[in-house]
Order: C-alpha cells, then structure tokens, then sequence
C-alpha cells in the first residue's frame, strides 16, 4: 500500500505544474542537491536550487575535496621521505622541503576549481540557483530570506537537502584557532608541532596522516575502548600497525576528552570514559576535534507541515525518502543526505537524490545502502562496502545462515611487490549456503578504487562463487580481491 501511496502521490497526473513556480525546488547545492538537480532537469523538471553559502556544501568546500588535496600532499612528503623503499628502486633523492603555503594553495585552488565546475553545470542546463537561506514555509511552499528580503516561492515537489556540521562535545571549547573542527583544519593555517586529535574514524585517521606527514607529533583520543571502532575488527588491526604505531602517534582509548580548554597550550582534561573521572591532563599545541557531524536542520520551518525531528536531530523519512509525519508521508516532500541520517556520505546523498527524482515522476524505488562504499584515504587507504563481520554474524544468527570469511595479502600481490607497498589485505565475508557476498574490506595500496568492485557484486547480490570465475588483468591490484574470491569459492565447493 505504501508504494502504491507514493507513485499516486509522486507522478503528479492530479496536479498541473503550471500552477507552480517550480517542478522541484531543492534547499541546499551540496553534493546531494547538486546531483538531484542534474537528474532532475534530465527527466524534464523545472528545478531551482537554493543555497545560502558556497555551492557544493561541505564535501566541495571543507570536506571531501579539500581534504584530498591536503592528503595528496602529505602523501607525496611521506613517499618522498622514504629513503630505504626508494633505494630499493635504485633512486636515491635529496632533502625534501614543505611550504606549508603552497600545499594549503594546492587544496585552496582546487576546491575553486570544483566549486566553479558545479555553479557552470547548473547553469548550462537552466537550472536556477536562489541564493539565501530557504525553510518550508507551507506545503508546497519554500520561503527564502535573500540579501534583498524574504521572498515565497512554490513547488510541486521539495526536497531538503541541507547537510550537517562538525559535533563538538559538551565541554571542549572551541575558537577555531587552536582549538577547532575540522572545518578550520582543512586550511592548515598553521602546522602545530604538538596536536590532539579527539576521535578515530575517518576524519580523525586522515588528519592524523597529514599532521604526521607534515612533521607534526599527534596525540589521539578515542572514547570507546578500542581505536578505530566503526571498522572491521581485522581491517583495524592492521591499519593500527601500519598507520599509527610506526608513526609519531600516541593513543588514548577509553578516554573522554572532558575538558579542552583553547590557549597557549591547549588544556585537554582526560576522563576515564565508564567513571568520568579525570585521569590525566595534556597540555599541547593545538586540538582537533573529529567527533563526527550532526545535521543541519534547525529552523526549517518543518512545524508547518507538522514534521518533528528525531530525537537526534535528523528528519524522518520513510524507505523511498518521503518526510514523514506520525509514520505517515507528507506529499511532495522529500529529504536526502545527512540530514536524514541514513548514510552520511556525499555519494550516498547523490544516490538518495536520484532515487528521490525518480519517485517524483512515478518510478520509485529504495537506495540498496548496502552496497554503497566508503573509504579513508590514508596512506595506505582503507575502504568498505556491506557488513563487517561482527555485523554478518549478527544476521546470520537472526536469519539463520552461517558465516565465513577469506582473505588475502598484498605481500602475495605482484603489482604491490613490484611497487614496494606490500602492507595490507583484503577481506570478504559471504554467506556459506548460498556464497552471497556480504562485505568487503580493503586495507592497501589503492584500496578506494578496489573496493567497487565488490561494491558492484553486493548491489547484484553476486554469489563469490561466480565472481570467482571473473578475469582480472594480470598484474594489477585487482587480484587481491581476485585471489580471495577464489578462496572463498574453495571454502564452499571443499568444505
């Protein structure tokens, strides 16, 4: 009944789009809105986008992008500095100088450059760009406070696509200075020589990269018992031994960071996460506080369709990214992103904005979120697609399946061999009836890239017993994954 309710209420036949400024209005020119928007005029939709700050969001502007540059960067330095792995190539290089300046102009540049790509696009293909904070101001309704005053438009449809923002805890103080978030660390001001990272998933890990990279001791602070604690145990395991113990790292698990007080030096009280009591104090140059993001979603105007948040601040939606009131769709409007909660990746906004544009003119179906990756771009990169395989077994205990696991090493790998970047592994876990792909998880020389492959296999629900009669190119990276596709075949056919 539900999806028979939405293609009635997202094809439009009852209503004439002439009554309405817009086919689609879209607030917020992330990569999620930016993406719906593309789709959107595709399919035939007068669009207009509204935007109060920089077009591209956070990933173009203090997120994906930038950081990338500054990785780059920092993993040309950490190569070049490698002076055993070279000689082993038979090239011997000379010192290796930083300018701090260029490499923040280097990623400066290129968030412009993107920036610019995304504004023309919209552009060339008519869409209009609105600029000014946009909030529901009705159904169907969206007011804009612009440099001008405010102004109402409407469309037959909108979608809220307005992102989030760094979470900082309850007592850190922050001054954007020496104590800050992520987006003041991706201008890299300055090159503190003493900075603590508060936090280990995939912001904190690839600052940590560049700070170490750059010649800047780190200090991380992670709250959960265990470092790294969003990844797949083995995956994490090895990342540990090859990112942070031969590095200028210290750890702290299990610790809250109860107090960051900014300054010459910055004041970081530490608690013990389970009595809250404080424990230690470090005193060091600057703080980074990698907590994670929260959506951006106060004051828009939700309550005038009778729209509550959840209670942590993320709009409700059901399967095909209607907003819900009370379980129940509110026609013609839709969410997608991070404010939704549901996967707070760009790509996966992108994704849930084409599926949105695809509900609206009568084809709707539900983003497969199994099988959309992600990636840090460390050096070396991890990435993962699917279950880990504490999550698998869960499943499989629920669903009654049993679990199994293959892996394999880059140090097997002729091109990794051939490259001098051996350290790493590929893991996948299957079902052990059917073979059904489950996840994937790569630690390694160009992990980002391999890992779309099982990406791929997961959205086909592909059996690794097919996969493992697929021909990859000889030598490449791509048999790492290749090789443990075939083992896991043999687990099944030999059990």
């Amino acid at each position: 009944m539900q999806l028979e309710h939405r293609c009635g209420q997202s094809n439009g036949l009852g209503e004439s789009s002439l009554s309405f400024d817009y086919d689609l209005v879209i607030l917020g020119a992330g990569v999620g809105g930016h993406g719906a928007a593309l789709h959107a005029v595709s399919v035939g939709l007068k669009t207009a986008i509204v935007e109060a700050a920089e077009m591209g969001g956070t990933c173009v502007n203090r997120g994906c992008i930038p950081s990338k540059a500054l990785l780059a960067a920092a993993g040309r330095v950490r190569e070049l500095r490698q002076a055993s792995h070279w000689k082993a190539l038979g090239i011997q290089l000379g010192a290796v100088n930083v300018d701090r300046a260029g490499v923040a102009t280097h990623a400066d540049n290129l968030v412009k450059k993107i920036r610019s790509d995304l504004t023309n696009s919209l552009k060339r293909l008519g869409v209009d760009t609105l600029v000014g904070r946009g909030k529901i101001a009705g159904s169907q309704k969206v007011s804009i406070q612009t440099p001008k005053g405010e102004k109402t438009i409407t469309a037959k449809d909108i979608i809220i696509a307005t992102g989030s923002v760094p979470w900082v805890p309850p007592g850190i103080e922050v001054d954007g200075k020496t104590v800050y978030t992520s987006d003041d660390a991706i201008k890299l001001d300055w090159l503190p020589p003493w900075v603590a990272i508060i936090g280990s998933g995939y912001i904190g890990l690839e600052f940590a990269d560049i700070y170490t990279a750059l010649g800047c001791e780190v200090t991380m602070i992670e709250a959960l018992d265990q470092l790294m604690p969003t990844f797949d145990p083995d995956i994490a395991k090895q990342a540990q031994r090859v990112l942070i113990a031969p590095r200028d790292i210290e750890t702290y698990s299990g610790m809250l960071a109860k107090r960051v007080i900014p300054g010459t030096p910055v004041v970081i009280e530490l608690a013990d996460t389970k009595t809250k009591e404080v424990v230690e104090v470090l005193e060091v140059d600057a703080c980074l506080v990698a907590t994670g993001r929260i959506p951006a979603t106060e004051d828009l105007g939700l309550e005038t369709v009778g729209v509550r948040l959840d209670r942590r601040g993320f709009i409700p939606v059901d399967d095909y990214l209607a907003v819900t009131s009370e379980g129940e769709p509110v026609p013609h409007l839709w969410a997608i992103g991070d404010a939704t909660g549901k996967m707070m990746l760009a790509h996966a906004a992108s994704a849930q904005g084409i599926a949105v544009v695809e509900a609206i003119v009568g084809r709707p179906y539900a983003v497969d979120y199994r099988s959309i990756p992600a990636a840090a771009f460390t050096h070396p990169e991890m990435s993962c697609v699917g279950l880990t395989e504490p999550q698998a077994r869960e499943l499989g205990k629920k669903e009654g399946f049993k679990v199994q696991v293959a892996r394999t090493y880059f140090k097997g790998n002729s091109k990794a061999l051939a490259e001098g970047e051996t350290d790493g592994l590929a893991k996948i876990i299957f079902r052990a009836d059917t073979g059904e792909l489950l996840g994937a998880h790569i630690f390694g020389l160009h992990a980002s890239d391999l890992i779309q492959e099982a990406a791929n296999a997961i959205r086909d629900r592909q059996s690794v017993s097919h996969l493992a009669f697929n021909v990859h190119t000889h030598p490449t990276l791509s048999e790492v994954l290749d090789e443990a596709f075939k083992r896991a075949h043999e687990m099944i056919a030999h059990p």
